[in-house]
């Protein structure tokens, strides 16, 4: 598990020191405030980590860093993602179950990193980023575009997840808790989705219909992706999930659903990063919070910088609960006009 993080000149992050991390952890702001930005600056080095020395591949833990955040971020050069008009380099620490991960660089570094500290063992887990915009109807777009082409435009978390799902269903017993948010999710939507290998296309089967996934619903989409990775056991106990506006296409009873499945699995193991700015995520994960008596670590920004604060200890102070709170207030109001 990511115990504790120390960013510092890393694009919009000018500093953070996140410690004490959960199970489950939230990060919330208004668009634009890089919430994505940290998940993806935690996820490039989670995936580093879990590709260092994983079977026959040669490239050093800073080879495969520099790759990643050239093919995440995508900037002309990886010198580009220090804050700009900072006087020092840009620095990331970790540390993963005690153990320390960090590297730093300047504005001028193109393509290598030479500053890299790791005393992570290698992992065989798997982190996955689960990006806003939902990928199956894309999955061939986004393998081609990487794969075959080489172009910028779908980023690494897009093209990673794309892998992901092309390993197929795993029979036999599965975690428990695996077992059951997967039932919770396919009643969720009424089935489930799967690919098809002779037309090279994902299908939403619903009893002994199945229909194309052009067609299905965006919400069904994103929730069919978390339960395909539970299926072909390309998470397991071990592994992080980063999720992007958890939120997002999703009606707010599919958004409770979504992250009570979210708690089930927390307890299994895994860890969750969640960057949101919707009350309905807040205000669920406050209510998990309370339910359980368990830790829920929240990020939020706000005009002066960042703050920490845990969701079990209350519902911190942020413009987007403040609004919710305001809208309240002028609905009461003109009730008793």
């Amino acid at each position: 598990m990511l115990n504790t993080i120390q960013l510092k000149n890393f694009g919009p992050l000018t500093k953070i020191e996140w410690a004490n991390l959960s199970q489950i952890n939230l990060v919330i702001g208004s668009n634009g405030s890089g919430k994505t930005f940290l998940l993806k600056a935690l996820y490039s080095a989670m995936r580093t980590l879990e590709e260092y020395k994983r079977g026959d591949d040669p490239r050093t833990d800073g080879e495969i860093l520099a790759e990643k955040l050239y093919w995440t971020f995508q900037p002309e050069k990886i010198g580009d993602l220090v804050t700009k008009g900072a006087d020092t380099s840009l620095a990331c620490t970790i540390t993963f179950d005690q153990r320390q991960f960090s590297f730093s660089f300047g504005k001028d570094t193109t393509r290598q990193i030479f500053t890299v500290e790791n005393h992570v063992p290698p992992r065989k887990a798997n982190s996955v980023f689960l990006p806003a915009k939902e990928v199956l109807s894309l999955h061939h777009l986004i393998l081609k575009s990487r794969e075959q082409d080489k172009l910028f435009g779908f980023d690494d978390t897009y093209l990673d997840l794309a892998r992901s799902l092309r390993q197929p269903l795993q029979k036999g017993k599965n975690y428990a808790e695996f077992a059951q948010s997967r039932q919770i999710l396919e009643d969720m939507i009424g089935g489930r989705v799967e690919y098809d290998e002779s037309s090279g296309r994902w299908q939403f089967k619903k009893r002994n219909q199945k229909f194309p996934i052009g067609i299905t619903a965006e919400g069904t989409k994103k929730i069919a992706i978390l339960d395909t990775l539970l299926g072909n056991r390309y998470l397991d106990t071990n592994s992080i999930i980063f999720i992007d506006e958890p939120e997002s296409a999703l009606h707010p009873v599919a958004i409770s659903q979504l992250l009570e499945i979210v708690a089930i699995l927390a307890q299994s193991g895994l860890q969750f990063f969640l960057a949101s700015h919707s009350y309905f995520v807040i205000k669920k994960l406050y209510l998990i919070a309370q339910a359980q008596n368990c830790s829920i670590p929240i990020l939020t920004v706000n005009g002066m910088g960042w703050e920490y604060a845990d969701l079990k200890d209350g519902m911190p102070k942020n413009s987007i609960i403040s609004e919710s709170i305001n809208l309240y207030k002028q609905e009461v109001e003109l009730a008793l006009q």
